[in-house]
């Protein structure tokens, strides 16, 4: 992981003392900043340099405060800032009204006027990152859709893949649950030769000792059995090292003669499969604790492919949340959360014992919190399988739901209280009441 750039700004001011003041208070927090003397510069100033944040006098010549935002692109441009003397406040109330991020009064407080402006440029790049990582989901197709990631490691093992495809080897795949090796397998089947054929995924754990036979080769004049039915395409081979002694016994005879014998039967049936086996075990600790036959194991790991857990690949963590969040948000009809810089700090700082499967859960939750108007990562990550902890009683029920939605209401107007109010259908006076009796920090949420 890298260290995030420096925050950056553009200045806008008439005012020659005002620029310089402002370029030093911000080159000493450690800031890129430049300076414009004039709002009509701004244009072709974007089309060089992309600041995280512009910031703004509000009376200027030529073009004032308001005139530059309405001349700023919504989508795409950086959020704006003004500075505003004390007259102007009913102007920069209206700038907010039409997008502005915020205002503050001159004379300014330097730490308060830091504190809005690293806001803001946090806000838009996260903004950006979240458009990078819509554009590069809406990109991917093939197996770069199938196996998401662009670590390292991911990208090797797609390259494994799309080289072992076509062959007819036998492959294991080893990783810890939740890592995808049924995905990988069926990757394997899906981009070989016979794509079109049967895959036929067998739970080894699962597979009993007296019905195998039975099930598995057939009954003569009877059923036909699942792997003469798989014959022509892939047979998957999960939790192999759980397959019961006796049945690795007539999985081999199997995979050596590429024939079964149905139950009752004296002639064999020939079957054509391609191979592919899976476990979350140590294999050589499973072959000394004889719960898997070494020639069977000589059978299977031709070629074996490791997948990386999910903590050994954080760069990709973004990008799967993300498309996580979009298939869940089009499963239950509901706009995608949006991941935030507190979300991503958050599924960085967890180990993932679960890995991808784990993940996926959790953005489930989330996007199941976003349907009734709250939720974090953090809170998704929290709650345990079994559902999320709810309060006693009805009442901190009901304060519990009241604090999560001003809260919400409140970040998602950036602390205008006016606004905030009438997107909860309350009063001002009301809502300032709740944040007081709730215990809401309001400087907190912003």
């Amino acid at each position: 992981m890298t260290d995030h750039p420096p925050f950056s700004a553009l200045i806008v001011d008439d005012d020659a003392s005002m620029r310089a003041s402002l370029l030093e208070l911000l080159e000493a927090a450690g800031w890129q900043a430049r300076a414009l003397s004039r709002a009509t510069q701004v244009g072709d100033a974007l089309t060089r340099w992309q600041p995280d944040v512009i910031l703004s006098d509000l009376r200027m010549p030529g073009m004032t405060g308001l005139d530059l935002l309405a001349n700023l692109d919504a989508v795409t441009a950086p959020p704006l800032v003004l500075i505003s003397a004390h007259g102007d406040i009913p102007l920069a109330v209206q700038a907010m009204q039409d997008g502005a991020y915020s205002f503050l009064e001159k004379p300014y407080e330097p730490r308060r006027l830091l504190t809005v402006l690293r806001n803001a440029a946090a806000q838009a790049r996260m903004r950006r990152s979240n458009a990078r990582l819509t554009a590069r989901l809406r990109q991917l197709s093939g197996l770069d859709r199938v196996l998401l990631g662009q670590s390292a490691e991911v990208t090797a093992l797609r390259a494994d893949i799309l080289d072992l495809a076509n062959t007819a080897v036998p492959v294991m795949i080893l990783g810890e649950t939740g890592t995808g090796k049924e995905l990988v397998a069926r990757a394997l089947h899906d981009l070989g030769a016979a794509p079109d054929g049967p895959f036929l995924a067998l739970n080894c754990a699962a597979l009993s000792p007296e019905t195998f036979e039975a099930e598995m080769f057939g009954v003569a004049g009877g059923a036909e059995g699942r792997l003469v039915a798989a014959s022509g395409g892939t047979l998957f081979l999960d939790e192999v090292c759980a397959c019961p002694p006796a049945v690795q016994a007539k999985l081999l005879r199997v995979l050596e003669d590429n024939q079964v014998l149905p139950v009752g039967a004296s002639t064999p049936v020939s079957v054509d499969l391609r191979v592919v086996s899976a476990t979350n075990e140590d294999i050589d600790q499973a072959v000394a604790n004889d719960r898997l036959r070494q020639d069977l194991l000589f059978r299977l790991n031709t070629i074996v492919l490791t997948l990386p857990p999910l903590r050994a690949r954080p760069d990709d963590i973004s990008l799967l949340a993300a498309h996580f969040l979009g298939d869940m948000a089009r499963v239950y009809e509901v706009a995608s959360p949006e991941l935030s810089a507190e979300d991503l700090t958050v599924l960085l700082a967890h180990d993932w014992p679960g890995n991808v499967r784990e993940l996926r859960h959790v953005c489930e939750r989330r996007v199941l919190a976003a349907r009734r108007g709250g939720g974090t990562m953090a809170q998704a990550l929290a709650r345990d399988a079994g559902g999320e902890d709810l309060p006693a009683t009805l009442r901190e029920a009901v304060a519990a739901f009241e604090r999560e939605l001003i809260a919400k209401a409140i970040q998602t107007h950036e602390g205008r209280m006016d606004a905030a109010a009438e997107a909860l259908g309350i009063g001002r006076r009301t809502l300032n009441e709740k944040i007081v009796k709730l215990g809401l920090d309001k400087e907190a949420l912003l």
